[in-house]
């Protein structure tokens, strides 16, 4: 159990590369396991998730090793059971994706209820929806999600809400399923694009991707590929909201600037510069920023993954600012954490209403999830004093070395083993 000690107050300068999309990853290294041969998953962040879901595949019978920073040689051919290790599973939101993976590989699947982040009740019910629809018969017992089929089919799937989870477990279950799968109001997130692309490079017929519909063309065999994950939105945003909270100098690389249009533009509206090249933006603060106001929503909009991170923020900002977050409904824990230090907030149902101080001061907080985590390490970096952050397990869960780089653009870090 580690936590970190933030000596804040020190603007952040420099340049500092981004991972691989957490996001992508663990949805794309349970869909190697569909292939007859072996993958090459490259640009992988090294995070708790991406190494749990190693030990869950190697559990199942499939070869999976580590080659390299951020790549991973994943060999499906030993792969025997579709029943997942349920200690391993329940440790991780996205081993859902299994699901549709080993109904399309098996025609059975037994995953273990899911675990992850509390950031509010998360049904897979549009999952179960989906999978169904496409001729599956689905029940939880004992801790399990389980389903079977005695062959999948492709049917028009209408979303009653945008899922992520549940068009790439849909994506996933219908790349090898009999006939024409049509997914209506699906989710945009570059994630759900990347999953289709890596799912096409190994012989997948999926198109759509990115847009409303998504159509899936089912295939007999899949075979593995080299395939590189698209660079993480949701870090790149946050060393952006970093440098805006430091009063910093900050280029950040390897990115995909389309993917930030919604948070550049947020920063710019509080009076922050940001500019971008075809792979950095660059984002350069001189003082106090606006208030504003911010909604979270499906992408293109303003990702709620974010939303924690810009209240930290917002806290300091000239003004009286109001988010509302319309995607989870207890992604508000860290605001009594970040209250301690000085902030001034209230909660009206899933409306935080922040009136902006002149400072933060250093306090001992408990991170509750992974971008409560890194809510409470902007409010540290800009916190006059030293912050104290428990629970760092949830920030490691989703941020590689996130200490390291911060302290590359001159933050004052120090992780502590307990």
């Amino acid at each position: 159990m580690d936590k970190l000690l933030i000596y804040g107050s020190k603007p952040l300068k420099g340049e500092v590369c981004v991972s691989g999309c957490k996001n992508s990853a663990v949805a794309v290294i349970p869909a190697a396991i569909l292939a007859d041969s072996p993958s090459t998953i490259e640009n992988l962040p090294y995070i708790d998730d991406v190494l749990v879901l190693k030990d869950i595949l190697t559990a199942m019978g499939a070869k999976a090793e580590l080659t390299g920073h951020g790549s991973m040689y994943i060999d499906p051919a030993g792969v025997n059971t579709f029943v997942t290790p349920m200690e391993l599973a329940r440790r991780m939101r996205a081993s859902y994706y299994l699901l549709g993976v080993l109904l399309a590989k098996f025609g059975r699947a037994e995953v273990a209820f899911p675990g992850g982040c509390d950031i509010g009740v998360r049904p897979i019910d549009q999952h179960i929806k989906g999978l169904e629809a496409l001729g599956a018969k689905v029940s939880i017992e004992h801790g399990f999600i389980k389903a079977y089929t005695e062959g999948l089919k492709g049917a028009e799937i209408y979303l009653d809400v945008v899922s992520v989870g549940a068009t790439i477990n849909i994506m996933l279950a219908a790349s090898m399923a009999d006939g024409v799968t049509e997914i209506v109001n699906a989710a945009k997130e570059p994630h759900v694009v990347d999953t289709a692309n890596f799912l096409n490079a190994m012989g997948a017929n999926i198109k759509g991707a990115g847009t409303d519909v998504v159509k899936i063309k089912g295939v007999k065999a899949l075979r593995g590929c080299r395939h590189n994950i698209v660079p993480d939105q949701i870090e790149a945003g946050t060393f952006m909201i970093a440098a805006a909270a430091t009063y910093g100098d900050v280029v950040i690389k390897n990115v995909i600037p389309v993917h930030l249009e919604s948070v550049s533009a947020k920063l710019s509206e509080m009076g922050i510069e940001v500019s971008a090249g075809d792979d950095f933006v660059h984002v350069k603060s001189n003082g106090r920023p606006k208030h504003t106001t911010v909604k979270t929503l499906p992408y293109p909009g303003f990702p709620t993954d974010l939303q924690q991170p810009m209240s930290a923020l917002l806290s300091v900002a000239d003004g009286t600012s109001i988010i509302t977050e319309n995607i989870w409904e207890s992604r508000y824990k860290h605001i009594e954490e970040i209250k301690r230090m000085g902030a001034k907030i209230k909660i009206e149902d899933r409306v935080a209403i922040i009136d902006g101080v002149d400072k933060l001061t250093g306090a001992p907080v408990t991170a509750t999830d992974l971008r409560a985590g890194a809510a409470l390490v902007v409010a540290g970096l800009m916190a006059e004093g030293v912050t104290e952050i428990n629970n760092v397990k949830y920030i490691d869960r989703g941020y590689e070395n996130i200490d390291k780089k911060l302290i590359s653009l001159g933050a004052d870090i120090k992780r502590i083993s307990i």
